[in-house]
């Protein structure tokens, strides 16, 4: 199971007091000396407008900045072609954020020493703290003429190992029409829900875990609708937005270039209706689908030692469905809502699929059959994530997500059969963002976060069984962009 790129964590909540305190002291002081929040940049420079029009908190979207994205970033007027922009203008946008943050892992097998070499091995917590860097994301998009649009992404690590996160290009309101858009390229999946406008940035808290779950030992990295993919895309919505539907048909790569695995594709379809409930706002629900193959062997050259790029085969199914809502409560309060079931094929559960390392295994290799009790791992998982705002310059984020596995790929009839929880999440993450400003030029948030997050049976052995894992991460940060 991976849960995320950064270390997982974990720390006492007695260490955190100073910093809490310190945080609702700012908090209180910052109250009372809001200034109005204008718009973001790129496309704010390009249309005038306020950042609240789109964003509950950037870069979150709220019903009109949807509305404008599902448009391909155009109000529909005579400013939407480049031709009536100065020509001075470059719609691009720089994201960095400087953190200070406090990690944290718990039951790390370790050795022990005696004498000045290795004597045994212990369980223990490993905890470091300091300043960091986030990523750097370098964003420009827009319209190429009127209803042609794009968007670019180029993306970095924080050591500034660079890789495209989105290049795509869309064909806008074909024949005149909303309902038919088409989009080509490396782009996020169309989930309610978006990633990619997270409002949280630890390492588990700062992605969706439904969004990447993969059953511990299983080898289809494939099915992360929070990754980024490689496709095309017809998208639809009624003129007012209410109704949308989508379908993509996608290269089984989970993004990455150069076709390194084979030939299999993956489909991702949603659908969508909002609804009017009167004073409290405009809801919606909706469902989506990911419907998928991926290859569970390779072909080897020389002896086995070296993998043919390109040459998966043996390809096997997947699938993740499930239901979306978003929900408002007036102006200040919203609760988004995420369900979903999931299932593998036998071969992934059993470590077939992706090349780990780029390297051939034995569950990599052609001929193998399946251990006796072999079965398709499903799970079943659910997100909740309530927003407070309190103005359009201070938002309080709170979200709880909860995986649980509902058969394991080694069943009963195995020789060795997993316990019925093992690789279950639990996690919470609560946070607040302050935008003291937000101009058409730039835009700056204190982010301030903790996330906890719980994992059933994959920490090391003790006695004949395996102890259950708490990680944590706490972080505070200058998150702008130019």
């Amino acid at each position: 199971m991976r849960v995320g790129t950064q270390s997982h964590v974990r720390w006492k909540l007695p260490c955190v007091q100073p910093f809490a305190t310190l945080a609702l002291v700012v908090v209180f002081l910052i109250l009372s000396s809001s200034q109005n929040a204008n718009a973001l940049p790129a496309f704010a420079r390009k249309y005038g407008l306020r950042c609240s029009a789109c964003h509950e908190s950037w870069p979150m979207l709220n019903y009109f900045g949807q509305k404008f994205k599902d448009n391909g970033y155009q109000l529909m007027n005579d400013r939407d072609s480049p031709i009536w922009q100065n020509p001075g203008y470059w719609p691009v946008t720089f994201r960095i954020t400087p953190i200070w943050h406090r990690v944290s892992t718990g039951k790390v097998q370790v050795d022990t020493y005696s004498g000045g070499t290795v004597s045994g091995s212990a369980i223990q917590r490993v905890t470091t703290s300091g300043f960091d860097l986030s990523g750097l994301d370098f964003h420009t998009g827009g319209t190429l003429e009127k209803n042609f649009s794009f968007y670019v992404l180029p993306s970095s690590d924080n050591t500034a190992s660079f890789h495209f996160e989105t290049v795509m290009a869309r064909l806008d309101n074909l024949f005149g029409s909303p309902w038919l858009n088409i989009k080509l390229g490396k782009f996020e999946l169309d989930n309610l829900l978006s990633e990619k406008r997270i409002l949280t940035l630890t390492g588990n808290g700062g992605i969706y875990q439904l969004y990447h779950f993969v059953p511990v030992g299983d080898g289809n990295i494939f099915g992360q609708m929070g990754d980024n993919q490689l496709g095309a895309e017809i998208m639809g919505h009624s003129y007012n937005d209410r109704t949308r539907y989508s379908a993509a048909l996608l290269s089984t790569t989970d993004g990455n270039v150069g076709l390194p695995y084979g030939n299999a594709y993956t489909g991702f379809f949603a659908a969508s209706q909002a609804f009017d409930v009167g004073k409290l706002g405009v809801d919606r629900i909706g469902a989506y689908a990911m419907i998928g193959q991926a290859p569970t062997y390779y072909l080897t050259q020389s002896g086995g030692t070296s993998v043919l790029a390109g040459s998966g085969a043996s390809n096997k199914s997947f699938h993740r469905e499930g239901f979306v809502g978003q929900f408002y409560f007036g102006q200040r309060f919203d609760l988004q809502v995420v369900t979903q079931h999931g299932w593998d094929n036998a071969w992934f559960g059993q470590g077939y699929g992706d090349l780990i390392g780029g390297t051939v295994t034995g569950n990599n290799t052609p001929g193998t059959t399946l251990p006796a009790g072999s079965q398709g791992p499903t799970w079943n998982g659910v997100l909740f994530e309530p927003h407070y705002i309190y103005s359009p310059q201070l938002i309080f984020i709170g979200r709880y997500e909860n995986i649980q596995m509902s058969r394991q790929a080694n069943g009963r009839n195995s020789a060795n059969p997993l316990a019925s929880n093992f690789g279950n999440i639990s996690t919470y993450t609560v946070g607040f963002r302050y935008n003291p400003f937000m101009t058409s030029r730039a835009g700056f948030a204190w982010h301030n976060e903790y996330n906890w997050l719980h994992q059933d049976g994959t920490g090391p052995l003790v006695g004949l069984n395996t102890t259950n894992v708490n990680t944590s991460e706490v972080m505070t940060g200058f998150d702008f962009d130019f």
